[in-house]
């Protein structure tokens, strides 16, 4: 194969578009809690679609895993566990400070650390900054945080504007610090979980190699949402909604459910993708995860305008909004540029 960095910056925005739509499921589900929708969504999104996609394809999956490093297997499970935690935080800080500005703070601060911290661990800083394009690219990466600061003031104003929110500042910022800063960990937890990769290579799964990993990291985060949404569940007594199907009728238990699924399934997709642009990126996939984060950013916007979320925002607003994707865009470009 290849690399052509130009397809995995393509790839990275189609992961970006599954990103950014995997919650609007929720919005057609009746008669359920968030409890119940997201036990079954990740149920989908950890377990059933990362085990599906590592057995179609990747050659001789199980056995890879059977055959993995120890300490490979228990790095990856164990930050995937933490990124889990990061999952909930940013579930909760949603509540205090509202969606745009909890997704902007939380998904900045991952895209950072998320993408400088394993080349600090790695010592391959320096040398990434200072090879060809190594320069263009940290430009394009200051900018990208920068049109998703502007996101992010954006949609501050409009749900200052909507005038529906009860914010609790303080909590709610330290929630999405806390969530930004686990979320990273995730790609700490891919990167734990290369050696994995590489075996499957090996193996003959060629572009597809990151498949292998996934079910290791994504285990981990199940795990950690499991006790707690079962915790959770018992509770509030919410648990028996996953079985109540007379009480809601079959025909929304089973849309329900189909939704929660699809949900997962979306959230999957996205790093699927990542994968297949992390291959393509080859010498340049330390920049894929700053690309994974701003792309969703960007989408997520993107989707809002369709939507009309943002139909009744001051036209300052929405001026700020407009700006802010462009600049993301620019990003983009320059990003992609640096690859050549």
């Amino acid at each position: 194969m290849i690399p052509d960095p130009i397809i995995g910056t393509g790839l990275h925005a189609v992961g970006g578009i599954a990103a950014s739509t995997c919650y609007t499921p929720f919005e057609k589900i009746s008669k359920w809690s968030w409890t119940a929708f997201w036990l079954v969504q990740a149920f989908f999104a950890w377990i059933v679609v990362p085990l599906i996609l590592g057995i179609i394809t990747v050659p001789h999956f199980f056995t890879i895993l059977a055959h993995a490093p120890t300490d490979a297997l228990w790095q990856a499970f164990l930050l995937g566990g933490l990124y889990g935690f990061g999952g909930m935080s940013f579930g909760f800080a949603i509540k205090h400070i509202g969606y745009s500005l909890t997704y902007t703070i939380s998904i900045g601060i991952s895209a950072v650390f998320g993408t400088i911290t394993p080349m600090i661990i790695n010592g391959t800083l320096i040398k990434n900054i200072t090879e060809h394009g190594g320069s263009i690219m940290v430009g394009g990466m200051v900018i990208a945080i920068l049109g998703v600061a502007i996101c992010g003031y954006a949609g501050f104003r409009k749900d200052n504007e909507a005038k529906d929110m009860n914010f609790n500042m303080l909590l709610g910022l330290t929630l999405a610090i806390i969530g930004g800063l686990l979320s990273a960990v995730f790609n700490l937890s891919l990167v734990s979980g290369r050696p994995i990769a590489n075996m499957a290579a090996n193996q003959g799964a060629s572009i597809f190699q990151k498949n292998a990993e996934y079910i290791v990291s994504t285990s981990g985060c199940f795990v950690v949402n499991l006790i707690w949404f079962l915790f959770l569940g018992f509770r509030q007594n919410k648990l028996n909604e996953l079985l109540a199907f007379r009480k809601i009728g079959l025909k929304q238990f089973a849309k329900n459910y189909g939704l929660s699924a699809l949900a997962g399934t979306l959230w999957m997709t996205q790093f699927f993708f990542f994968g297949l642009g992390q291959v393509f990126l080859e010498k340049f996939s330390y920049i894929g995860w700053l690309l994974h984060m701003t792309m969703l950013v960007f989408f997520g916007f993107i989707v809002g305008l369709f939507v009309k979320e943002w139909r009744e925002v001051s036209n300052r607003t929405f001026y700020y909004l407009i700006g802010g994707l462009v600049v993301l865009f620019i990003s983009f470009v320059i990003i992609s540029y640096g690859t050549t």
